[in-house]
């Protein structure tokens, strides 16, 4: 494709074969390249100003851009597909922390209600500045260490793991109860696989599905309290109940405990933000809001009715049951019924937010180089079957091995999404600690942050008080999935190793070394592009550490879009690409400036004409002077 814009070649007088300085990537410049700093501009501030004056924004524009978006989610679509999985804890979370808080569960449910509240803020500021997909692979992944961001990404799959196998199970233990022939084994898997073709259908129809399960669900809650609250004194229970755990029970464990058990309860809170770019602009922040006032209200009420109608170690019991048990006793076996036909039903429902969540994340990383391209392979209504079906054989795989007894996955799904929340407000300090000048439409408080990382490691760790066994059962899958990871961003060091050991031993059978290195040199050949704006030495440097490590491709080219020329700044550039070529030698640098205006429509035109995907483009942070968003930008990464 040519370019309409008019191209300037880089300086010829400029050798790339220029004296070499024995200096370290990491290295230390002599004093002669040391630059003054005055009239020192950030490079997002330097694109801000080679672009058109901005208007005045409106939220929704600093929020998603100008850009014109395709039909998206809703904040009730958008709602019901995360909301399905945090409000199928109804179900059993409220018997779980009567175990362990007794007469205090209703205060330990609202505490872990609190913790909701304070990542309300932490994922509103991450995900509004970084609005893409990935969750805190996406947060970490702009903000520090490609390496780390994997991390999150290996907790966040084995929690979506975890919850798919988990609710799958789960749902068809409820229907054998209501068609005892059913069997619970091959009753799983058709849920599994039959929610996975519902997903490859389309995020649209997946939705409407789920909106209808979501609808239902409230609906039955809301029946059964209004019929306990209109039918029940619950007063006397209540009283001896109170009366009991004065007398025997320790309040500082019990809250300890109950608050670590009713963090099981916030599971799906997170699933949201994997796929923020399917939501319509200011969707993302409702469906924290929803999620959290479901919560807040119906599992500190049930608690309240459960312990007013029946005695601790009856709820004890039937822990697992206990909504069901409160609907058969005050609305005979019709009310039960029902709660077990919707139990079945929003338990389906977690399977496919597990399918969304994934499906997001892992295309957002197959763009990034971590999982092999033909991922990418779409649907015409916009899904990736080879995604869905890769996590489904998974999934499968696991119920059969471990023979339907999924109590190892609970440790599993415990520590994930607990650790999955706790790196997303570890990614919202980096981003502010990191790219203070990225901008946004909410800043959550230092304070909040911290209360709620802290309260997310209080719950992992008591947890792991209520059962030891989880960590265990955590790090035999962790542990495989993380060296799967390290696998992926260590494959050239490890194609390299395979290189040398053909050499040693099979070096006749040269066809062998020759597809090794060719496979080599097509990562390492990958081109990619650096936005510049005045092309500082500093900011540069910065961008090339980056790049040398934590990406494996050694084309980088250098690319400035101005309005005006200016000599002296062409010169300058210059000048830092001769220091940046002895500094990196392995590395192809290649620069070019053209006169134009740095916007969505620009980067579109040059990833087109210079066949380098979006996701192959570096930036400086943007400001709140520029009239669009990452998400316009269609991927370009934030490196400094």
């Amino acid at each position: 494709m040519k370019s309409s814009f008019p191209e300037r070649t880089r300086d010829p007088s400029v050798s790339d074969s220029a004296r070499k300085f024995p200096f370290s990537k990491s290295g230390i410049l002599p004093n002669r390249f040391i630059e003054k700093k005055e009239g020192h501009m950030s490079e997002g501030q330097s694109l801000a100003n080679s672009a058109a004056p901005a208007a005045a924004l409106t939220p929704e524009e600093i929020l998603q851009g100008k850009a014109e978006k395709k039909e998206r989610l809703g904040p009730w679509l958008a709602t019901a597909i995360c909301g399905n999985d945090i409000t199928s804890s109804c179900l059993y979370v409220s018997g779980i922390v009567i175990v362990y808080a007794q007469a205090l569960a209703p205060l330990a449910l609202l505490l872990a209600a609190g913790v909701l509240y304070l990542y309300r803020k932490i994922y509103t500021e991450v995900v509004e500045a970084l609005p893409l997909d990935g969750g805190a692979y996406n947060a970490l992944l702009n903000c520090t260490r490609k390496f780390d961001a994997s991390f999150a990404a290996c907790l966040t799959l084995l929690s979506y793991l975890a919850t798919a196998v988990i609710s799958a199970k789960t749902a068809a233990e409820y229907s054998k109860d209501l068609l005892p022939f059913l069997p619970t084994m091959e009753t799983t898997a058709v849920i599994l696989v039959l929610f996975a073709g519902l997903t490859i259908m389309g995020i649209s129809d997946s939705a409407k599905v789920a909106l209808a399960i979501f609808v239902l669900h409230l609906a039955t809650l809301t029946l059964l309290v209004l019929w306990i609250a209109a039918s029940s004194n619950l007063t006397s229970m209540w009283s001896l109940n109170l009366a009991s755990f004065r007398q025997e029970g320790d309040w500082a464990k019990a809250l300890f405990l109950g608050f670590s058990a009713a963090m099981l309860g916030v599971s799906g809170f997170e699933s949201s933000a994997n796929y923020v770019e399917k939501q319509r602009p200011g969707v993302f922040r409702l469906t924290l809001r929803n999620m959290w006032l479901a919560v807040t209200i119906f599992n500190p009420i049930i608690a309240v009715l459960a312990l007013g109608m029946m005695p601790v170690p009856e709820i004890a019991a039937v822990k697992d049951d206990l909504v069901s048990r409160m609907g058969l006793m005050v609305g005979g076996h019709p009310l039960q019924t029902l709660i077990m036909v919707d139990a079945f039903l929003v338990l389906s429902g977690a399977v496919l937010t597990s399918y969304v969540g994934v499906s997001g994340l892992v295309h957002r990383m197959t763009l990034d180089q971590c999982f092999p391209q033909f991922l990418l392979k779409s649907t015409k209504r916009g899904s990736y079957p080879f995604i869905i079906l890769g996590f489904l054989i998974p999934c499968l795989s696991i119920l059969y091995l471990t023979r339907g007894e999924i109590l190892s996955l609970a440790g599993v799904y415990t520590i994930s999404f607990l650790g999955v929340m706790t790196f997303f407000g570890i990614g919202n300090i980096l981003l502010k600690v990191n790219r203070p000048e990225l901008k946004r439409t909410y800043r959550a408080g230092w304070v909040t942050t911290v209360l709620g990382v802290i309260a997310t490691v209080v719950g992992i760790f008591g947890n792991l008080a209520i059962n030891f066994m989880f960590l265990g059962y955590f790090a035999v899958y962790f542990i495989p999935a993380v060296l799967g990871g390290i696998a992926m961003y260590m494959r050239i060091p490890i194609l390299k190793e395979i290189l040398v050991r053909i050499d040693r031993g099979l070096s006749r059978f040269t066809t062998w070394r020759v597809k090794v290195e060719a496979k080599i040199a097509e990562i390492t050949d990958i081109r990619a592009v650096v936005f510049v704006g005045l092309g500082t030495l500093e900011r540069m440097l910065k961008a090339f550490n980056y790049l040398s490590r934590n990406e494996d491709f050694q084309n980088i080219l250098i690319f400035r879009l101005y309005s005006e020329e200016d000599p002296n700044v062409e010169l300058n550039i210059h000048r830092n690409l001769g220091i940046l070529r002895e500094l990196y030698p392995d590395m192809k640098i290649e620069y070019q400036a053209r006169r134009g205006d740095f916007n969505p429509a620009t980067v579109e035109a040059l990833s087109q004409e210079l066949e380098v995907p979006k996701n192959m483009m570096f930036m400086g942070s943007l400001t709140h002077t520029q009239p669009y968003s990452l998400q316009d930008l269609g991927g370009v990464r934030v490196i400094w």
